[in-house]
């Protein structure tokens, strides 16, 4: 439904987040000005809508600076949504017992529109702190976790994702070719996983199971990082898939 005979649609509240979609990992402090910039909303809405989240408590503003920043209130609303979300409960428990045995990093990834984001993270001592944040977004298409979630889709939503959603790239060898990406989504839905290397970093080999709900569509993926140094791509198949695959089916088991 289009947002202007939407008759629900509140655009005031729409707006106010806007502004707190402003913030990311590489906008972490923002002035007004800033703030205008990336919502491309008028200054005096701005104005009034940061200052209103500022005193509702969502923004916290340095008395100098005079830069707003996320506050701990956004910490409240993931706690919520921690205990919302039974995919969680069931999955953090499989997750920290392949984290014990494999020694790897593992993460929860769910589909958010376009991208996947990491709903649980459990590092291992390599993990640097970008990788072991909670939150963090990634286009689906650059990533194995994306790429085997959409291949329990229709063959008409993978070609509409191949072709429309986003891509990064993230390293020299991120694949950008969607024709290929596409291709490599098809052979996950046949192997029922997704392995790839250098996408996002360089080094890194990512190999990632599909969580099937009753429908037999995965909205979830467990996903481990592995270094491409101290591993080839059939060292980390012959040591890792086995366990990841029993993990992924066991959480909603």
């Amino acid at each position: 439904m289009e947002r202007k005979r939407d008759s629900l649609y509140a655009s005031t509240l729409a707006r106010g987040l806007q502004i707190l979609r402003a913030f990311d990992e590489s906008h972490v402090a923002l002035s007004l000005t800033d703030l205008v910039a990336r919502t491309g909303l008028e200054k005096s809405a701005v104005q009034r809508m940061a200052h209103t989240l500022h005193v509702e408590g969502m923004l916290d503003r340095d008395p100098k600076s005079r830069l707003y920043r996320p506050s701990h209130a956004w910490l409240e609303l993931a706690y919520a949504y921690y205990w919302s979300d039974p995919l969680i409960a069931r999955a953090l428990p499989k997750l920290i017992e392949f984290s014990r045995a494999m020694g790897e990093t593992v993460n929860l990834a769910q589909i958010s529109g376009d991208h996947i984001i990491y709903s649980l993270r459990l590092p291992n001592q390599r993990t640097h702190f970008a990788a072991s944040i909670v939150g963090r977004r990634l286009p689906a298409l650059n990533t194995a976790s994306g790429r085997v979630m959409l291949s329990t889709r229709s063959d008409e939503e993978i070609g509409h994702a191949c072709s429309r959603w986003p891509l990064v790239q993230a390293t020299r060898k991120t694949l950008m070719d969607r024709s290929d990406i596409a291709r490599h989504i098809k052979s996950a839905r046949e192997d029922g996983f997704c392995i790839t290397r250098d996408q996002m970093l360089l080094n890194e080999i990512s190999l990632a199971a599909p969580v099937r709900g009753t429908d037999g569509q995965a909205h979830a993926a467990v996903q481990i990082s592995i270094s491409g140094i101290a591993f080839n791509e059939k060292q980390v198949l012959e040591r890792f898939l086995p366990s990841l695959l029993d993990t992924a089916a066991g959480i909603l088991g």
